[in-house]
């Protein structure tokens, strides 16, 4: 009997690796098209000065063409949380990703504003379902325990799409220009539809069913209960403000902004604005890590938001950087942000248990309203500032004639100046957060 018993322990622990094993392949495959889908999110930034050309775009506009993905992505995480306690990762992940591919087409394919625009609402759509997806399967996969380093983990390899975009986008738009650019990402999200659909599987073991829970109705009692918690609105509200430097300044106004106020060239200032993403790729797992480690959760997050506040303020407002000043003070930004990977593991735990997907898909939702209302809200401030300051408006013959040379340094502080003061605001909100100590209810 003693023989049979060691027998038994060996086989659920080759069996519990095995699970962890596949576990990890899965999740990896998952995060593959959420790094997809954020190379597709950032590209405009990559791209600002072909597009504004091409549409014929003020800051304005080009502000509005890049934050309609928000305008799908953001409305679009309440019912993805729904569908994926429903349903499942695999057939959602698989059809979003197709959806991506078809708005890139769009996008590229017409010389027209709005046409442009439905295209990069359907990259949006499609993109709404990628790190939700990644988190329920995490959910599903991995253990329970270590819900802050996977969300960590999870964040920091969306942004190695972030990077690979900063650092490539530009050199393939100069050799082969901004539409075949993407038209190669498009094919490379084909082929990417049908891993998805060969390689994720949303069950583990036999007995589990595609989804958590059992019918909408379910859903939707959880749904109300998530809503109605002020404390979620407090964690996704420090979320937002926290991840200001990705949504409104990496992933759109970073690159022109170090380009047209502190000098830098085009490669310049994509490698400065990687390394922003290079330190929350190295953060996020360790915020994760240290916080899961400690089983607290606000002291990371608000160290992490203080910390980034003074980094932020630096990069705007301190007198005569250099580029190397600028690469290093932009990696520390990124690595004490990275915080905010965490609020996800604190909706997770503030919520009921079988309603991971949902909690943690109207977190998402409430730190991307950020994107979505402040990415247009810099373009207007830069055209208020220029004008404030040269008496004239801007108009699309500026645009095309000096579409590198209309804003200066005092136009990007002006703009950029509630980024560091929204930071700030979020330090202050871990105050009247409930600690979860790393507990997620069953």
């Amino acid at each position: 009997p003693c023989f049979t018993n060691i027998k038994e322990i060996a086989l659920l622990s080759e069996n519990r690796r095995n699970y962890a094993l596949i576990g990890w392949l899965i999740c990896g495959l998952g995060a593959l098209f959420y790094s997809y889908e954020y190379l597709l999110r950032i590209a405009p930034s990559a791209m600002e000065t072909a597009l504004r050309e091409h549409f014929n775009l003020s800051a304005t506009g080009f502000g509005h063409i890049s934050s309609i993905y928000y305008y799908a992505y953001v409305p679009m995480q309440l019912p993805v949380g729904i569908m994926m306690d429903r349903y499942g990762p695999r057939r959602l992940l698989t059809f979003a990703c197709m959806v991506c591919v078809i708005g890139t087409f769009l996008f590229t394919g017409t010389t027209s504003f709005w046409v442009a625009a439905s295209g990069r609402f359907l990259v949006g759509l499609g993109s709404a379902f990628a790190f939700v997806g990644v988190l329920k399967l995490a959910t599903i996969w991995l253990p329970e325990n270590k819900l802050a380093m996977v969300s960590g983990i999870t964040s920091a390899l969306g942004t190695v799409g972030a990077m690979l975009g900063d650092n490539f986008l530009e050199i393939f738009v100069v050799r082969l220009g901004w539409i075949k650019t993407l038209n190669i990402t498009a094919f490379f999200g084909i082929v990417l539809t049908f891993l998805l659909w060969l390689g994720i599987h949303d069950k583990k073991g036999r007995h589990r069913q595609s989804g958590t829970v059992s019918d909408f109705k379910t859903g939707l009692v959880d749904l109300s209960i998530i809503i109605s918690n002020r404390q979620i609105w407090i964690n996704g509200l420090y979320g937002c403000m926290v991840y200001l430097p990705t949504t409104v300044f990496a992933e759109l106004w970073g690159i022109p902004y170090l380009r047209h106020a502190h000098g830098l060239s085009a490669h310049d200032a994509g490698l400065a604005n990687s390394l922003l993403f290079l330190g929350f790729t190295v953060g996020a797992p360790l915020m994760g890590y240290f916080s899961d480690r400690i089983a607290r959760r606000k002291l990371p997050m608000f160290l992490g938001a203080s910390i980034a506040t003074v980094l932020m303020l630096v990069i705007l407002y301190f007198p005569g950087l250099t580029e190397t000043n600028v690469q290093i003070l932009m990696f520390f930004l990124g690595l004490f942000y990275s915080a905010q990977a965490i609020v996800f593991a604190v909706g997770r735990e503030l919520s009921p248990g079988e309603a991971a997907g949902t909690a943690m898909a109207f977190t998402n939702m409430i730190v991307m309203l950020g994107g979505m209302l402040l990415q247009p809200l810099v373009g207007h401030l830069l055209d208020f500032s220029y004008s404030l300051r040269s008496g004239a408006s801007v108009s699309s013959a500026l645009v095309v004639d000096n579409v590198n040379k209309l804003y200066n340094m005092t136009d990007y502080r002006i703009a950029l100046a509630f980024i560091p003061l929204s930071m700030l605001i979020a330090a202050l909100l871990t105050f009247f957060l409930r600690e979860t100590h790393a507990h997620a209810p069953k």
